[in-house]
């Protein structure tokens, strides 16, 4: 598979046609062999980009990828500039803007927010879910990222809205957050460049600046139990050419495991893999659509790699070989009012209001 997509990069080889039908056929024509060079990069890469995770490398990392150019991410992100899955009750008709609206206020409806209460997005990538509770749920809302670009353009988006008394971003390494309390905390697919053995630690400063009957919300991406040849190929490619240093590879187990070590008590679990894919499937005809644009400002190469990268993804989140995952926690264990998680009409287990519609109407960004 390696010797394929490194060809194709190259511009060795063309796919011509439909590259979706072509990868979904892939096991016809590739196997999943490590080569000399994987154990290289490996060794000289990979583990040490993945183990050691210090602020200063983390921050170059970071900026390196997402700082790479707001254009280059909106060229496939579209209007709202989020990064993390979507959330489908149409696929076939939803845009990828409904799909993100849909999650951000998912999320604040787990998050049970109400006027008023100090919000805490860590990795906030642009800004969109700060902006959106703030004006939508009338939060306090905070965000956090070490990508200057992201920070410079969700702030620019804040002051656009007319939000800077109530929403910010702030550029800062996780653990540089001040020690305050807050009284929600959200994270969306940034515990994946933490590091396995900083997640005990990430926890419980989560823990630390939530206040006590405070809820969290985790969404990450990784892998089900269980890996398979094709998973490793994967994981190495991921790494090499989309997010160095990150790891995506986490199934449930392991981190509801460093949940509880760090003292969460976990209240809903929920795979939304499905969506993981059909969100990609969106970002996917967005990048097709803006091939030139992108030739133009970045080269064929860059276009070849993301387009095979967003391709492929779409298959392993469908195929569920790559996972999507939220989780519900919250910190009281022992007085908390577990029955405030649950309204009438709703289940306890991946609450579900009536309409994914926020309070207030929707304004047009």
């Amino acid at each position: 598979m390696a010797t394929l997509y490194e060809a194709y990069f190259d511009g060795d080889i063309d796919i011509p046609g439909d590259l979706d039908a072509f990868l979904r056929n892939r096991n016809l024509f590739v196997n999943y062999s490590l080569t000399p060079r994987h154990f290289k990069w490996a060794l000289t890469n990979f583990v040490p980009e993945v183990a050691i995770h210090s602020r200063e490398q983390d921050r170059r990392i970071v900026r390196e990828h997402y700082d790479r150019g707001n254009d280059f991410f909106g060229w496939f992100l579209g209007e709202r500039m989020v990064y993390t899955s979507g959330f489908f009750q149409n696929p076939a008709e939803e845009t990828c803007e409904q799909a993100q609206d849909n999650k951000m206020n998912l999320v604040a409806q787990k998050l049970q927010l109400k006027p008023g209460e100090r919000l805490l997005d860590i990795g906030c990538g642009w800004g969109t879910l700060v902006r959106h509770t703030a004006k939508y749920y009338g939060t306090d809302s905070t965000g956090v990222t070490i990508a200057e670009r992201q920070t410079e353009f969700g702030n620019q988006r804040i002051q656009d809205w007319g939000l800077e008394k109530q929403a910010r971003v702030l550029c800062k390494d996780y653990r540089e957050i001040p020690k305050q309390k807050f009284d929600k905390i959200v994270s969306l697919e940034m515990v994946e460049h933490v590091g396995v053995k900083n997640l005990v630690s990430f926890y419980e400063q989560v823990r630390d600046l939530l206040t006590d009957d405070g809820l969290f919300l985790l969404q990450w991406t990784g892998l089900r139990r269980g890996l398979r040849p094709e998973d490793l190929i994967w994981g190495l490619f991921m790494n090499k050419y989309i997010f160095p240093g990150a790891d995506a590879s986490l199934c449930p187990s392991p981190m509801l495991k460093a949940m509880e070590k760090a003292g969460w008590e976990t209240h809903s679990v929920e795979n939304i893999s499905i969506h993981y894919s059909w969100t990609i499937k969106k970002w996917h005809e967005n990048w097709l659509s803006n091939r030139e644009a992108v030739i133009a400002a970045y080269g064929e190469r860059w276009f070849r790699i993301w387009h095979f990268f967003l391709a492929w993804s779409v298959i392993i989140a469908e195929q569920g070989n790559a996972a999507c995952f939220q989780v519900v926690l919250n910190k009281n264990l022992d007085h908390y009012d577990r029955t405030r998680w649950v309204k009438s009409k709703a289940a306890i287990l991946g609450d579900r209001a009536e309409s994914f519609e926020a309070p207030a109407a929707q304004a047009a960004e």
